[in-house]
């Protein structure tokens, strides 16, 4: 069995191809992928080649996890029924590329027990489960109170202003540099930062990848406050040392969400306290990849860009 994806044969170099798939096993699902969601931070650092080495990384790939699809066959013991919408975090069903993370195929091979049903009303937003799901974990973190700050208004710094209130928190404050990201508050405000003179946040979250975010953040911080790093950064990060002593600042990072993650954030929907809307700025058929990433990486304007996949893709 075959299937179109998007493969990154190298650093900028991108095509959609005809790729191998290995063969379900007891447990498996297929699944027709409708939507999948172009990541501006992991896949980005795949795409320019800035991403670090780790166990498995290397050309030619598949990226992506953020599919959406609907389960086409199921194998004994899936769990799953035929024609359900599920959301995908990535697949590992290729014989002649790399998986990193896989989702971005028309069609894949997953365990049942990998994916998540999800309701119909949902939708194309539902590739928005993976970036929500990261926001819940930083926000989650065990002895790290719900921020008063969050940095970056991408995506993900949306997410963890919504999930946030809907976790409890009052309003936090955004920050944000481009005027171009600045609007799509609900029910918080954004800054452009100079014009925010506290300086006794409990806890700070960024989430906007910038290596030297730390020496911005300690002096925003009360004493014994908490920066969490909620993005992922392709460069060393440091810090001047005699601020963060005085305030005695710890770093926390939040690494990949986990399942449970995945769980809260579809509970909050179906809980009608967190929605996922008018996120998606962008999408494009997965036959005009080559521009649709550049758009995504490239275009500030783009927040979130989703590719469609088509039955013949």
């Amino acid at each position: 069995m075959n299937t179109h994806a998007i493969v990154l044969e190298k650093p900028e170099t991108i095509a959609l191809r005809d790729v191998g798939l290995t063969a379900p096993q007891p447990g498996d699902a297929v699944v027709d992928v409708l939507w999948s969601g172009i990541s501006t931070g992991t896949e980005k650092m795949l795409w320019d080649g800035t991403m670090p080495t780790f166990p498995g990384m290397g050309y030619p790939l598949v990226p992506g996890y953020e599919g959406v699809g609907r389960v086409r066959e199921v194998t004994d013991g899936c769990g799953l029924s035929e024609g359900q919408l599920v959301f995908v975090p990535g697949a590992r069903c290729y014989e002649d590329v790399r998986p990193l993370f896989g989702a971005s195929a028309a069609r894949v091979v997953v365990g049942g027990k990998k994916v998540y049903p999800v309701s119909e009303t949902l939708g194309r937003d539902a590739v928005l489960l993976a970036l929500a799901a990261t926001a819940h974990h930083a926000l989650t973190l065990p002895g790290v109170a719900l921020p008063g700050l969050i940095i970056g208004h991408g995506v993900v710094g949306r997410l963890l202003a919504r999930i946030a209130m809907a976790l409890g928190a009052d309003a936090p404050t955004v920050w944000e540099i481009n005027p171009a990201r600045r609007d799509g508050a609900t029910g918080y405000a954004v800054t452009n930062g100079d014009d925010d003179d506290r300086r006794d946040y409990a806890t700070i979250i960024d989430a906007s990848g910038d290596p030297a975010i730390i020496d911005r953040c300690v002096p925003r911080l009360a004493r014994g406050g908490q920066i969490v790093l909620a993005g992922f950064y392709g460069t060393p990060l440091s810090f001047t040392f005699p601020p963060a002593f005085m305030r005695e600042a710890s770093i926390r990072i939040a690494a990949e969400f986990q399942p449970g993650d995945v769980n809260a954030a579809l509970d909050l929907v179906t809980a009608g306290k967190l929605d996922l809307s008018g996120l998606i700025s962008n999408q494009a058929s997965a036959r005009d990849a080559n521009a649709a990433y550049r758009t995504a990486f490239n275009d500030p304007a783009c927040t979130k860009m989703v590719l469609t996949w088509e039955k013949d893709a």
